[in-house]
């Protein structure tokens, strides 16, 4: 059976500490888009493996896909196997999510094979085990996440904007980004105080990323993308996460589609057309 597994954007991204165990707490509004990969189980297999068709993605126990199943079946305090296959369509190390997406999809699947032995809540614990945003795709609405991105309380202030993805073909470590921010230099905490959220979330007025400085510094493509797609028509324009995607928010879905003829003609990032799945 063929499942899909979707990508995420942090419309905002406010990191508001540090913890003692190296852990930084974060303030985010998440959402799903529909970019998806597709996730491929086999249930008759005698043991966990995992396929892929990306070259950067392992096919080992270090793939976090293969560690939500084996995460699951101990859970279970059950021996058992499943063949996973997953077709990569969400770019690798970008922002998006996508090994985070693709783990709390085994673990919601195996959930369902296997009767639903857990809880939601459950799952969303064995996900925090596997990384911080996997609880937010067993979630899978949109969610102002607080903690280290595990406490999510869902977001019905949102509309299902276009959106048009842009990958620059870099791939960021997460944990480097996390390890050269300055505290002291975020900006976000700023912005929403003088836009409060309660307000309604606009993309002209709440898009902010502290994470943005750290990887600017590294890859200023990432900014030009930013104002491409803001002269492009873009009601607003961000890095996901720790980057490198930058989207844009298109509030009519003409608009969005015009601007994406008119950008993908540049061959050197990838370009996708997406909307925030409510």
């Amino acid at each position: 059976m063929k499942i899909v597994s979707p990508a995420k954007v942090n419309l905002f991204l406010h990191v508001t500490g540090r913890r003692p165990d190296g852990y930084h707490t974060i303030r985010s509004l998440m959402c799903c888009v529909s970019l998806y990969d597709n996730l491929t189980f086999d249930f008759s297999a005698p043991e966990i493996t995992v396929a892929c068709n990306h070259p950067d993605v392992p096919e080992n126990e270090s793939n976090i896909a293969y560690r939500a199943a084996r995460c699951f079946l101990d859970a279970l305090h059950q021996n058992g196997g499943v063949a996973i296959t997953i077709e990569k369509h969400i770019p690798v190390a970008a922002g998006l999510g996508g090994g985070s997406s693709n783990a709390a999809t085994v673990l919601l699947e195996m959930n369902a094979r296997w009767g639903r032995p857990f809880s939601m809540a459950q799952l969303k614990h064995l996900g925090l085990s596997l990384g911080a945003d996997v609880p937010f795709f067993i979630f899978r609405k949109p969610a102002l996440a607080s903690g280290i991105g595990e406490h999510l309380e869902f977001w019905n202030d949102l509309r299902p904007y276009r959106l048009i993805l842009v990958h620059p073909r870099i791939h960021i470590c997460t944990a480097d980004v996390y390890k050269n921010l300055n505290l002291g230099l975020t900006k976000c905490e700023q912005k929403h105080k003088s836009s409060p959220l309660n307000i309604g979330f606009n993309p002209r007025c709440h898009l902010c990323n502290d994470l943005e400085t750290v990887t600017v510094s590294w890859h200023p493509e990432i900014a030009e993308i930013k104002n491409r797609l803001l002269s492009h028509g873009a009601a607003g324009a961000l890095m996901s996460g720790s980057g490198s995607t930058v989207f844009g928010i298109f509030e009519e879905a003409d608009a969005a589609k015009n601007a994406f003829s008119a950008l993908s003609t540049d061959g050197s990032n990838a370009y996708f057309l997406a909307q925030i799945l409510l």
